[in-house]
């Protein structure tokens, strides 16, 4: 369990997909994915997600990540958010606003 001020802690925030590639050095299969957070910039992110997305479907749709947590290497890529999603079997659902927001809204 956590405090509710750890948790408040998360900046968590809406992105669109501007960018999705095949990551072959990745040990699981993966997308690494560029996302605009409008005013908080471009951050780049590496997603488990290729059993139920295909990269062209990618690019326009928008996530929800958090934002501020330190950057990871993966292999040779630094992933600086990451995109949350729910697990269902062996697959990974992203998170996804019901509606277009702007870009870098903040979730509460």
């Amino acid at each position: 369990m956590i405090d509710f001020k750890t948790f408040e802690g998360l900046d968590i925030r809406v992105g669109t997909i501007l960018k999705a590639n095949y990551f072959p050095e990745a040990i699981k299969p993966a997308f690494q994915l560029q996302i605009d957070f409008g005013p908080l910039g471009t951050l780049n992110s590496s997603a488990q997600i290729t059993k139920r997305y295909n990269k062209e479907d990618l690019v326009g749709k928008q996530v929800i990540a958090v934002v501020n947590l330190e950057a990871k290497r993966i292999a040779n890529f630094k992933s600086q958010c990451l995109v949350l999603g729910a697990k269902n079997k062996d697959d990974i659902i992203l998170l996804a606003p019901e509606t277009e927001l702007p870009n870098g809204q903040q979730i509460l």
